[in-house]
């Protein structure tokens, strides 16, 4: 089995070190991640430079690019066969509810559905980093799981997995996405050159974090596991939308 790594907080993160270790075990593994923190890169793609693809000390690649570019190069033109699966993380951090849509670390796995592989991305649930034994021990259960299973249509998975020991988790559950209230304002402050500048604000609080949601999973000390879709269309608003515009 072939499975090609990534992130979006770089080649050098305790996440993806622990999720290589772990997953070498099972897997033959391959490294591609950002040179540098690319963390809220989302889906985004390079196209006004060329890439660059290095090689670490440690056997990672590294890339001057998104999540994303790395798993295109990879995939696209790097590789001499393709990976059985693309798994990204372990991210330094939740990637829950609407975070899924700023996500380079959902991005990386989107990438790899997008290009017909099958595709898992793992957060620890804490900025604290404490407990990466236990996400990559999860992660490993969940590579396992779909290979022994053999999805027959490419898979988009989100896990989110508590900071806690291994011994301490509550179990696993399948999820939809929560959502949380607004993004705080962005911070404006100046320069000591007297220029001023803006921070992007702190993420919103949960807001739709019921039962069912993968807020409210890892808020038990659950793992939570959410299958993603790409179809952004409406459906529902089909019928309003006819009204409106006569078609």
């Amino acid at each position: 089995m072939r499975i090609l790594l990534s992130n979006d907080d770089g080649y050098f993160a305790p996440g993806i070190e622990h999720l290589a270790r772990a997953l070498a075990e099972i897997a033959d593994i391959t490294v591609v991640a950002p040179e540098r923190d690319r963390s809220g890169a989302s889906n985004s793609l390079t196209l006004d430079r060329p890439l660059s693809l290095r090689r670490a000390a440690n056997g990672f690649h590294y890339v001057n690019g998104t999540p994303t570019d790395c798993v295109h190069l990879a995939v696209t033109g790097m590789l001499d066969e393709l990976p059985d699966l693309v798994v990204s993380g372990i991210n330094l951090g939740a990637n829950m509810g609407d975070d899924t849509i700023y996500s380079g670390t959902v991005a990386a796995a989107t990438e790899g559905f997008l290009l017909g592989i099958p595709g898992i991305a793992v957060s620890l649930c804490s900025k604290a980093g404490a407990h990466f034994e236990t996400a990559a021990r999860v992660a490993r259960e969940i590579v396992e799981t779909v290979v022994r299973e053999r999805p027959q249509a490419p898979l988009l998975l989100n896990v989110n997995v508590p900071d806690v020991p291994y011994a301490e988790l509550r179990g696993r559950v399948v999820t939809r996405l929560g959502k949380r209230h607004k993004a705080e304002p962005v911070v404006r402050t100046t320069t000591p050159r007297h220029e001023t500048v803006y921070w992007v604000g702190a993420a919103g609080a949960a807001q739709d974090a019921g039962e069912g949601t993968d807020f409210h999973a890892v808020g038990q000390g659950l793992v939570s596991i959410t299958p993603l879709q790409i179809d952004l269309t409406h459906t529902q608003q089909w019928p309003l939308m006819r009204d409106w515009f006569g078609a």
